[in-house]
């Protein structure tokens, strides 16, 4: 294993831990529920941990993000183990933000002394609903009585900056139902709040069923009802589905929508490092036992970053600032800014000055936006009139 090329540069690292006392009705996450593979498992991971750390060296991690699949399942021991074995092998910065997903079911006492031992300040816990029947229906495995007690008891043990999970578009679920859940939520005072709409995955259970969900009108009322409420509530919509007080949004997500590099560890986790993407085959098995699983895509070429870069900043408040953009990618920007411009009548998009962004009711139909906006890019590249830099 070469030799990461870095200048000390800032890098995230993403650990998946793929186990989980019941797979939910919706998830597409790769976990197994085989907790004998958890031993070997996590020695499999330290041995990664050591490698990656060598050929990182000189990096610096700056955020670090446990998820799964559910990380509070392993226990203290073996989380405990895992996060020391972090900061042992890789250059962590001072104020790295070093966030664990928890479930509320297996998150007690130890688990929360471990993860304060070694350093975690942020967790991240999958509420979803706050309603029994919900829960009961997606197939979690917790009651909300117990996400209280988890978040009541993680504060106690001196974590303040807690996110939670929500999910709406949940069959037979109406708008003043999610608005109750959102409302129960913001009362255990999260600093950040991830609001996602349930995507019905084919190869799920829940997929397979194909059960009736609310209907798109009726989905966008419940997501701008949501945004109005925790606007309100002080929270910035940082990025489509996700809300923070100010100085809480997540830095390790942020790197995904700017295309920072990062380093993913575990089946199925990506990397993005020196202008390349690999991954881990989707196979625990195969992982344990070492065998050749690391899938490299090659180099990405700059046409196909530059257009993730519109993909993933369009997801953001922020959106994309052209001039950035164009330093950042040596492209004339006229295309994308005429698309947008295509667009401003329809309430969809703003812009101030070169920063040009999607409006909340724009979120609602980002993917058709953001395929608008990257195929006028695609136009050009294609057309034989050479660039024209501003």
């Amino acid at each position: 294993m070469s030799k990461f090329s870095y200048n000390n540069r800032p890098l995230g690292l993403y650990l998946h831990i793929p186990f989980c006392a019941k797979k939910c009705a919706y998830c597409d996450f790769y976990s197994v529920t085989d907790m004998d593979l958890m031993k070997n498992y996590v020695s499999a991971l330290l041995m990664h941990i050591r490698e990656y750390g060598k050929t990182c060296s000189g990096y610096t991690v700056d955020t670090v993000y446990v998820g799964g699949g559910t990380p509070t399942c392993l226990g203290p021991k073996y989380l405990g183990r895992i996060l020391q074995e972090v900061r042992n092998k890789f250059p962590l910065a001072d104020d790295a933000e070093i966030t664990v997903e928890c479930n509320p079911e297996s998150t007690d006492k130890k688990v929360l002394d471990a993860m304060k031992k070694y350093g975690v300040n942020r967790l991240s816990f999958g509420v979803q609903s706050a309603q029994e029947d919900e829960l009961g229906r997606i197939g979690r495995i917790h009651t909300f009585e117990q996400a209280k007690a988890a978040v009541d008891l993680a504060r106690e043990k001196g974590f303040d900056n807690i996110s939670l999970d929500l999910m709406y578009g949940l069959p037979n679920q109406t708008q003043e139902k999610f608005v109750s859940s959102v409302e129960q939520c913001l009362a255990l005072g999260p600093k950040h709040l991830s609001c996602y709409g349930l995507k019905l995955e084919p190869a799920t259970p829940m997929g397979r069923e194909n059960p009736v969900l609310p209907d798109d009108d009726a989905q966008a009322d419940t997501y701008l009802a949501m945004c109005d409420l925790l606007r309100k509530n002080g929270f910035e919509h940082y990025e489509i589905s996700n809300f923070a007080k100010p100085g809480f949004r997540s830095r390790h997500n942020a790197k995904y929508w700017d295309l920072s590099e990062y380093l993913g560890l575990g089946p199925g986790a990506h990397s993005f490092m020196n202008g390349r993407r690999f991954e881990f085959a989707r196979d625990i098995k195969a992982y344990i036992n070492g065998e050749d699983i690391l899938r490299d895509e090659d180099e990405v070429p700059t046409f196909q970053r530059q257009g993730e870069y519109l993909m993933v900043r369009l997801r953001t408040a922020e959106g994309v600032d052209f001039i950035e953009l164009e330093k950042r990618y040596n492209i004339d920007s006229t295309p994308y800014e005429e698309a947008f411009r295509s667009l401003m009548g329809q309430e969809l998009v703003a812009h101030q000055g070169a920063r040009w962004y999607l409006t909340e009711k724009g979120f609602l139909v980002s993917n058709s936006i953001i395929n608008t906006i990257v195929e006028a890019g695609q136009e050009q590249m294609e057309s034989s009139a050479p660039p024209v830099f501003r």
